[in-house]
């Protein structure tokens, strides 16, 4: 009994190591690749290598790194969370991932209907991976939802699903829907078709990088406020800049926390919608039972 304890323990400790470590590697690797400069500096994601391609180069940086960080974190929490699961006496972090799970499982079904219940592990990972992407600037690191190739990577495989499920009734009905209600306005059906996964992508992208910038030129404007306002004092004290102290961690709890787990919510329940609406459920139903009794 003792050993199936500390082994229970032991496995417990690698779950958890494997939350934490990752974000202590990216750490690490973004204090020793970060280039000195003075001043505020906005830029994208930092360049680590480049692998040579036959047509064009891989480019390995910031974001497919954090990317990395995120998705073996919030493994490791998944793997933590269903750890030990029992029918009787369960744990608070069984409370917890039930409760997730009841959640998710609500919220697909009141927005897509019970034929896709089956889409809640997407939906709950595509929460997870945005919203823990955008978090990541709270200890320092670049938010892989702050480059438009990560989030432009989401919107193309949601717009691979929407395809998918418009094509359930064949071929010949998703070329129809192209002119409902009436066939002149299947150019503006094609391009409003296409223009689902550059909506989506711009939408996250944009949100959650302007807050990252605002919280930057705040964060620079309060240290030189502060050096022109506080500046007269003797000594060390005219170098702190007192006026950064407090105020962009209050800013960053709207910037950082709020509005990327509010973007990472609207892009699922954006997925939601447009892969449900585009899913002809009548005629699907109907075809189906077609081929049932014949």
């Amino acid at each position: 009994m003792k050993n199936k304890s500390r082994r229970f323990v032991l496995t417990d400790i690698l779950y958890i190591a494997m939350m934490i470590v990752p974000v202590i590697i990216g750490i690490v690797i973004k204090t020793m690749t970060r280039p000195v400069g003075d001043g505020v500096s906005i830029t994208g994601a930092q360049v680590y290598f480049k692998i040579p391609m036959p047509i064009q180069d891989l480019i390995i940086s910031e974001s497919q790194i954090n990317s990395l960080i995120v998705m073996i974190s919030v493994f490791g929490l998944c793997l933590y969370l269903t750890h030990g699961l029992k029918t009787r006496n369960i744990s608070k972090r069984q409370h917890l991932a039930e409760w997730i799970i009841e959640k998710t499982d609500n919220m697909v079904s009141s927005n897509m209907g019970e034929f896709f219940i089956s889409f809640s592990p997407f939906i709950i990972a595509m929460l997870a991976l945005s919203g823990f992407s955008s978090l990541l600037t709270l200890l320092g690191l670049y938010a892989p939802t702050s480059d438009l190739n990560i989030v432009g990577g989401w919107a193309i495989l949601v717009f691979i699903l929407i395809t998918y499920y418009k094509f359930k009734c064949g071929p010949l009905q998703y070329m129809k829907s192209f002119a409902e209600p009436v066939a002149l306005l299947a150019p503006m059906n094609i391009i409003s078709e296409i223009a689902t996964p550059v909506s989506m992508a711009f939408r996250h992208y944009g949100n959650v990088l302007s807050g990252s910038v605002i919280s930057v030129l705040i964060a620079y404007a309060l240290g030189n406020l502060s050096n022109l306002l506080l500046g007269f004092l003797p000594g060390v004290l005219g170098d702190i800049p007192f006026l950064r102290i407090g105020i962009p961690a209050v800013l960053s709890i709207y910037f950082d926390v709020f509005s990327g787990l509010l973007q990472a919510y609207i892009f699922a329940m954006l997925t939601m919608m447009y892969v449900s609406g585009g899913f002809p459920s009548d005629l699907y139903f109907k075809r189906k039972n077609r081929k049932i009794k014949n």
